[in-house]
């Protein structure tokens, strides 16, 4: 098998010299001058393999991917301790600068036959944030996968993605109330909100927050340089019944979207299944994958952070409406996403369940309607309508746990949270009950 590589800096010159006198399956074929040129080779597809040395301080999780994506295996070669203890946590294959090319050989050819291998899961992903739509988000220096996610003492915290199609289903009041319940119930809970159209989590618990803790997260994590302390750093805490909600809060203007990479967004989600018991991920709506049609070359993808997350959950809540507009938009929306992420199995929300939208009796209505014309499969949770509880949380900037404990909206997402909450006495008002 050839291999030819593409190099870039000085330092690399003894190594590949002795690489030529090898006259082995490796094949020096250009030694480039600079990191731009080096990817402008790489994505003309004459090599199958990279080598950096002076400049290896310069790659990051995000860089690692675009190579990945165009099948080249990208090897490092550093001294520093520091540095390679980065590469480390990038996943980046790397060696100290005085290797043998014996080595260093068979290095290379361990990294192209690792880059080629079929990536194993129960699922695969639909894209990734590059221009190739069959490519994996497991290639490359994407973050570890959930077995490697546990620290030495086993702890592996699990995620939770709410997701629905386009209208406001309600997929950020899931979210939040989620986190909240689980957070005041004594759990370590980490709230992501990662809608890149329009983030909102920050607003519906009153954070004046215009920082973007995830993007922070996401530049931090794509140089190897994310640690739980650095993440509790960036994250916002909101207090609930003595508890600590943790906020990653959102990209606050849409073209900030290419900031979450899916790269280092696994990153992130890596270093959040080590701090947190939970991590509730508020997800965008889009799941379509057709951004390259815009451009040349290889095009960032809006829509991979929301793709990459529904990958990585271990469980995904579908938000729908329910009304006449909402559930057919639901029935469609699964479908987009099982084609979009095949293997998925998520629990169906629907929500703002009242009578005078479906008629009396809604729970069993919907019920019917769903087993005739929904894509297979029952429904999870009904929550009901409760328009002045909701009202007043955001009005408060807070969780329905604190401005409306005896909602039957709270009951019902903390039920789903696997939260007992006491029953409210009979004659006993609610919030906005005249």
């Amino acid at each position: 098998m050839n291999i030819p590589v593409a190099t870039v800096g000085a330092a690399t010159a003894d190594a590949l010299d002795g690489l030529e006198r090898l006259q082995g399956p490796v094949t020096v074929v250009r030694r480039c001058t600079e990191l731009t040129e080096l990817i402008a080779v790489s994505q003309s597809g004459t090599v199958r393999a990279a080598v950096v040395a002076d400049e290896a301080g310069d790659l990051t999780a995000a860089l690692a991917e675009r190579l990945a994506a165009a099948g080249v295996a990208l090897v490092a070669l550093a001294d520093d301790p520091v540095l390679r203890q980065r590469l480390d946590a990038l996943h980046i294959v790397n060696a100290p600068g005085g290797v043998h090319p014996g080595v260093l050989a068979e290095m290379i050819s361990a990294a192209v036959q690792a880059l080629e291998k079929p990536v194993d899961g129960p699922r695969t992903a639909a894209g990734n944030s590059l221009a190739d739509p069959a490519a994996s988000f497991g290639s490359g220096a994407a973050g570890p996968g959930p077995e490697e996610a546990a620290e030495p003492d086993g702890r592996r915290g699990t995620v939770t993605a709410v997701w629905g199609p386009a209208g406001a289903p309600g997929r950020t009041t899931l979210a939040v109330n989620l986190a909240a319940e689980a957070a005041a119930a004594g759990a370590e809970v980490l709230l992501i909100d990662a809608d890149t159209y329009g983030a909102s989590v920050a607003v519906s618990l009153g954070l004046l927050d215009e920082s973007a803790g995830l993007a922070q997260a996401c530049r931090l994590a794509d140089q190897g340089l994310l640690d739980d302390a650095a993440l509790r750093r960036l994250s916002t805490g909101v207090s609930l019944r003595g508890r600590r909600l943790s906020v990653l809060t959102g990209v606050i203007r849409s073209d900030r979207w290419v900031e979450l990479r899916p790269a280092a967004l696994s990153g992130v989600l890596t270093a959040a299944r080590r701090s947190a018991d939970l991590t509730v991920v508020d997800c965008g709506f889009s799941l379509e994958t057709d951004e390259e049609l815009s451009f040349d070359t290889m095009a960032p993808r809006r829509n991979a952070s929301t793709l990459l997350l529904l990958e990585a959950a271990d469980t995904v809540y579908a938000v729908g409406a329910a009304d006449s507009v909402g559930v057919p938009r639901l029935v469609r929306a699964l479908s987009d996403l099982a084609e979009a992420v095949p293997g998925l199995e998520p629990r169906v929300v629907l929500n703002k369940v009242r009578a005078s939208s479906v008629g009396r009796q809604p729970e069993s209505q919907l019920r019917g309607v769903w087993e005739r014309f929904g894509p297979g499969g029952g429904i999870t949770a009904f929550l009901p309508a409760d328009y002045a509880a909701a009202d007043a949380s955001l009005l408060s900037g807070t969780a329905l746990l604190e401005t409306a404990p005896g909602s039957p909206l709270r009951a019902a997402i903390a039920e789903l949270a696997g939260v007992q909450t006491p029953r409210r006495r009979r004659g006993t008002p609610r919030i906005g009950a005249k």
